[in-house]
């Protein structure tokens, strides 16, 4: 089996994009948020959704599919991996674990957006986010690599309106100018794809590392609201340790973002 190779541009290349409304979005639900239980990352009562993210090599550098999602909806206008909410079909036994439920939704959700088809035995756990607790909209989403792709690219038209592949860094710098809309969990996933030279760097680095678990807080910072993971001093204001100087952060203040992991 070979990459897709659809057009890399579904879309012209001088169509305006939309403001950052992620931003807006995010710092709206700071407010929100309230300090993280034990029970929140496996909350059986808010929805869960897998994402694919799809790579290939291209002219001598790594490539991940990004669709744009319509002018409507929770996430009207943004750009993101193909994916959706599980269905009830997706799980197999009641007993199964919910990751391997996400992995047949992932590969269902890209085949219903993309019309490319994929292999749930090829696809790579990569991470597990898990939103603020206390915020209105909460989707704990499961992301996967997958490098095999078969079929032509062809967007349904409920479900995207523009697509491309697009290098890390690339979209990055065009979120970071203001000119595409990204949500937190697939900005974090392009900057730590961005490193890598080729699919199979990414994918044997997720592979090493296992499934990484994003189970998130919001604050409001000094320079506008962040997100903060498990690592940062600032994660659990209640801890009794004394502070480190450790950081795993996405500050979204003003673009563009900055993200900052130490240890």
């Amino acid at each position: 089996m070979s990459p897709p190779t659809p057009s890399d541009r579904a879309l012209p290349a001088d169509r305006a994009l939309p403001a950052d409304r992620a931003l807006r979005a995010v710092a709206d639900s700071v407010a929100e948020s309230r300090t993280r239980r034990p029970e929140d990352a496996r909350d059986p009562g808010i929805p869960v959704a897998a994402t694919a993210v799809l790579l290939r090599d291209a002219a001598g550098a790594l490539e991940v599919l990004m669709i744009e999602r319509p002018d409507r909806g929770s996430f009207a206008g943004a750009w993101v991996f193909p994916g959706g909410k599980l269905e009830a079909g997706d799980r197999r036994a009641g007993d199964e674990p919910e990751a391997e439920t996400a992995r047949r939704a992932a590969v269902r959700e890209t085949q219903e957006e993309t019309g490319l088809d994929l292999d749930a035995d090829d696809l790579v756990t990569l991470s597990c986010w898990d939103p603020p607790p206390g915020i209105a909209l909460r989707i704990r989403t499961w992301f996967f690599l997958a490098r095999v792709a078969r079929g032509t690219l062809a967007l349904a038209p409920g479900e995207a309106v523009a697509a491309e592949w697009l290098r890390p860094s690339e979209a990055l710098a065009r979120h970071g100018r203001g000119e595409l809309t990204l949500y937190p969990p697939t900005w974090v996933t392009l900057h730590a794809l961005a490193v890598h030279a080729d699919a199979g760097s990414a994918v044997d680095a997720a592979r090493l590392a296992g499934v990484q678990r994003f189970e998130t807080v919001a604050r409001r910072g000094g320079d506008g609201p962040m997100l903060l993971w498990e690592g940062d001093d600032d994660y659990d204001p209640d801890a009794a340790a004394a502070a480190s100087g450790s950081r795993h952060r996405l500050e979204i203040g003003a673009l563009p973002w900055c993200y900052q992991r130490t240890g």
